[in-house]
């Protein structure tokens, strides 16, 4: 249905309405606003990213492909805190740690969702960007999203050690502490019970920050800046997500 609607969108917008008969002048309206209420509903055109998946990654995955879009519609009429804990515990269930070269055989790579989908794994990063991607599909503003790059402190044989890390935030308002959402951590929890975490930068679909505070100033070169980033936002984009 929604494949439908984006195939007669153009159509419908691109012809005068004055050259169509009077009877369907006001169904085409009628069918004009409900293909926008469907396209509103959601940013992921799931029977392309279905094709994709069974393309690349076989047939293993589609339960949870059919899964996620069964959450994100589920999701969308809840409370933001709900969509929160609804779409974290999803994924920190649902899809397995492993780092990266185990699953692409590379040392570092940011994987789209649904590559992450089709893997069933991922290291932090995937994480992160996949429920980035799933709280923005279930309504949440993309100004209240960042993920967030950062130290973690971790104990080891030898002792306690620092490494790289990333997790997903969530400011209710610009001058609020945020929530932050972490496969490391399954319970959602703010940044200041979060002691083990070092922020270093900050960033969206929008922009990048020098810090982590939700009214801090945004970066003067945009996501561009961030190489892996803008990758990543350009493959998903490519893979049916907006």
């Amino acid at each position: 249905m929604q494949a439908l609607f984006r195939r007669l969108s153009p159509i419908i917008i691109d012809t005068p309405a004055h050259f169509l008969p009077q009877p369907w002048q006001g169904r085409i309206a009628r069918l004009l606003l409900l293909a926008l209420a469907v396209s509103a509903v959601s940013a992921f055109d799931f029977d392309r990213l279905q094709q994709q998946l069974v393309a690349r990654f076989g047939t293993e995955q589609l339960p949870l492909l059919r899964d996620w879009q069964k959450l994100l519609a589920e999701s969308r009429s809840a409370a933001d805190k709900d969509k929160l804990k609804k779409i974290n515990d999803f994924f920190n269930r649902r899809v397995a740690f492993d780092d990266d070269m185990a699953i692409w055989n590379q040392g570092d790579y940011w994987a789209t969702p649904l590559e992450t989908i089709g893997q069933g794994r991922a290291d932090c990063e995937d994480f992160s960007i996949i429920k980035y991607y799933s709280l923005k599909d279930a309504g949440i503003p993309i100004a209240k999203l960042r993920l967030i790059y950062v130290k973690a402190r971790l104990n080891g044989p030898a002792g306690p050690y620092l490494q790289a890390h990333m997790v997903l935030a969530y400011y209710p308002t610009p001058n609020a502490e945020p929530l932050l959402l972490d496969n490391l951590v399954p319970e959602i929890r703010s940044a200041s019970q979060r002691p083990d975490l070092q922020p270093v930068f900050s960033f969206n679909s929008e922009a990048i920050w020098g810090g982590v505070a939700g009214n801090a100033p945004k970066g003067m070169r945009g996501t561009g800046q961030l190489s892996r980033w803008q990758d990543v936002l350009n493959r998903t984009r490519n893979e049916g997500i907006d």
